[in-house]
């Protein structure tokens, strides 16, 4: 009922409900992408790191978010919308020449300009949305946007497979593309006369200070500086956690590999189920103690992977699913409320780039050690330290709460 009432709260403005459209729609030629390009890869070299590689090609560009985001910050951000979709679009056509080994470099290339107009769009679309909807909205789209992406992971993927398996991955790329092109006629339609880009001008300075300018807002913000270390922190264990998920269903559960995927789809099925609530939850709690509950929930799911009952290991994935996207959703909501439109497209992608990247450093940290270090003292500690993270941010919100409740002297 509190779920439904978001999404009608969303879909009756058109700008906000037209923006999920379009992150729907080419999100799941994006997902169904990004799992077959790894299978391509394979079946084309027989190389396990290349296939690997595919993710890490899409993830980079997240590193330079900073300097991508200041485009939104430059540009109209519905033309950025309409053009960058059509783009990528043109880009992934040429994956059709994609036959043999000798051509999968195209591939990696291609994979990585779409992740860097990923990054693009999503600044763009982030300020777009914080500049046109009303502010008690933005909760509600961040959450909808998050059971959009989530809900897309679940889907999009098989039916990906299913593609590549009957016509190759020629077939994924050209559904990849006509996706994207169907976003940018979502996203021209957009009732938006005068991008808030355009009501604006960057601030003043030479290049490298403009590309800090969205470090430098976060640092000093005492709302969204908290809120985004935890979103690094927290995606920093959820790393972890997701590189020991193999070597848990083997040691821990006894299960052959094919059994994460029933535990990937029951955590994603948390994913949706948190952002039809994230919208209402947020309007009744404190974005920090929204945040550190979420943190909380995530972090008793990791721990709870010590045991073996397949029960445990249900629920466990169930409440990993819902309490990740607790703090990524109060933290770019918050982004999207505190910051001033001129610095709005960097900062959101800034904000993004601190929260995700330490997610692909402990993949890679936790693939090492999982060789090393028995699956349960791993999960044990992501499971502690996450929820020491959520308290600290917790013990934050009470003193922020009772700072302002004390009257001045």
């Amino acid at each position: 009922m509190v779920g439904g009432s978001a999404v009608v709260r969303v879909l009756r403005d058109r700008t906000a409900g037209r923006c999920l459209a379009g992150v729907v729609v080419s999100g799941f030629g994006t997902s169904a992408l990004w799992l077959t390009a790894g299978i391509w890869v394979k079946s084309l070299t027989g190389s396990n790191s290349l296939a690997a590689l595919t993710v890490f090609a899409m993830w980079a560009p997240v590193l330079a978010g900073p300097a991508l985001g200041a485009l939104a910050d430059r540009m109209d951000r519905k033309v950025l919308l309409v053009r960058g979709n059509l783009v990528t679009a043109f880009l992934l056509v040429p994956l059709v020449l994609v036959d043999s080994g000798r051509t999968v470099w195209l591939l990696f290339a291609v994979l990585v300009l779409h992740g860097a107009s990923g990054v693009v769009l999503d600044a763009a679309e982030s300020a777009l949305v914080a500049g046109t909807v009303p502010a008690s909205l933005l909760a509600d789209f961040n959450g909808l946007r998050m059971t959009a992406n989530e809900g897309m992971k679940l889907v999009a993927p098989l039916a990906g497979a299913g593609l590549y398996v009957r016509f190759g991955g020629p077939a994924v790329a050209l559904l990849a593309a006509v996706t994207c092109a169907l976003a940018a006629l979502v996203f021209v339609r957009l009732p938006v006369r005068r991008s808030p880009a355009t009501a604006g001008s960057p601030p003043a300075g030479s290049r490298r200070d403009e590309l800090a300018a969205g470090l430098r807002r976060i640092r000093a913000s005492a709302v969204l500086r908290p809120l985004v270390a935890a979103g690094a922190a927290t995606m920093f264990l959820a790393g972890v956690n997701g590189a020991v998920t193999f070597a848990y269903v083997d040691e821990v559960l006894g299960r052959a590999p094919a059994y994460a995927g029933v535990l990937y789809a029951v955590q994603g099925a948390g994913s949706v189920a948190v952002g039809l609530l994230a919208g209402p939850l947020l309007r009744r709690l404190p974005e920090r103690l929204f945040a550190a509950g979420g943190i909380a929930v995530f972090a008793l799911g990791v721990g709870a992977r010590t045991v073996s009952p397949d029960t445990v290991a249900l629920a466990a994935s169930a409440a990993i699913g819902f309490g990740l996207p607790c703090v990524l959703v109060a933290a770019m909501t918050a982004v999207q409320r505190e910051t001033p439109d001129a610095v709005l497209g960097r900062t959101a992608a800034t904000a993004g780039s601190l929260m995700t990247a330490p997610n692909a450093v402990a993949l890679a940290l936790g693939a090492g050690l999982v060789a090393v270090v028995d699956v349960r003292v791993l999960t044990a500690a992501a499971g502690v330290a996450g929820v020491l993270a959520a308290m600290v941010l917790a013990a934050g919100a009470r003193r922020r709460r009772d700072a302002t409740a004390s009257p001045r002297a």
